[in-house]
């Protein structure tokens, strides 16, 4: 790291849990962020703002009016941009250093297993099972760790799947794609703005550990955040021997 570096991470640098061999792990490590919206936001703010060396954000969506409640990565004058622009427009301003592809498009087969292959480490931003469950296997694949999340209402939810290890489930074990499950949209359902924050941030933590290699992840775990009365909740989470992605 240069003099500039080590000045504008080095609260991070003073952690004992990260010091500069840490740091300089986070700057070489990838991150792909599928989703610039409510839960993208905070994850992209918080990788870029931490020296994560390049954030690959895909959003095949526009800013639209009824998603600045929430999505703070964009803005009222960017209404009507690509998401994955207007992110990466963002995420240049808060930390130039950091390298950030955007990616105005729907990532699927092929060119999605081949993005996650070169990423250190996925987060799940999306909002539907589908991207949920195509995301998850090309993860399983290249046995790279995914950072997922969801909120709705008043509800979130988060875990990590990180199938290098042996007893680690993944998205598949705790929501089988065989199984059909009430696709719920905060465009009719309605979300709480600050849980995508909370949910976002969480993320980006998670990511940033896996990457530099610290405490424990929530590899296992499924934590439940019910926001109406700001409790949570942690399951364990066990890897399914028959699943039909991992097993």
């Amino acid at each position: 790291m240069n003099d500039n570096q080590l000045l504008r991470y080095s609260r991070h640098i003073l952690l004992d849990e990260i010091g500069i061999e840490g740091q300089e792990k986070i700057l070489a490590a990838n991150a792909l962020v599928i989703g610039a919206g409510g839960l993208g936001s905070p994850v992209a703010f918080y990788l870029a703002s931490a020296g994560m060396g390049r954030i690959t954000l895909v959003d095949n969506d526009s800013v639209d009016l009824t998603n600045l409640q929430r999505q703070i990565l964009h803005t009222t004058e960017r209404v009507g941009q690509p998401k994955a622009e207007s992110g990466k427009e963002t995420l240049a301003r808060i930390n130039p250093e950091v390298e950030v592809v955007a990616l105005k498009e729907r990532v699927e087969g092929e060119r999605l297993s081949e993005l996650v292959r070169q990423a250190s480490v996925v987060l799940d931003c999306s909002d539907n099972f589908a991207t949920r469950h195509a995301v998850n296997r090309a993860c399983v694949q290249h046995k790279v760790p995914l950072v997922s999340g969801a909120a709705i209402r008043m509800d979130g939810q988060i875990s990590v799947f990180d199938t290098r290890g042996a007893e680690s489930p993944c998205y598949a074990c705790l929501f089988p794609p065989e199984q059909q499950f009430e696709e719920v949209l905060c465009s009719t359902m309605g979300v709480f703005a600050p849980l995508v924050g909370i949910i976002g941030t969480m993320q980006a933590a998670e990511a940033l550990k896996l990457v530099a290699d610290i405490g424990e992840s929530l590899a296992g775990r499924l934590l439940l955040l019910d926001a109406r009365n700001m409790e949570w909740t942690s399951i364990r989470v066990a890897r399914n021997a028959a699943c039909s992605v991992c097993g």
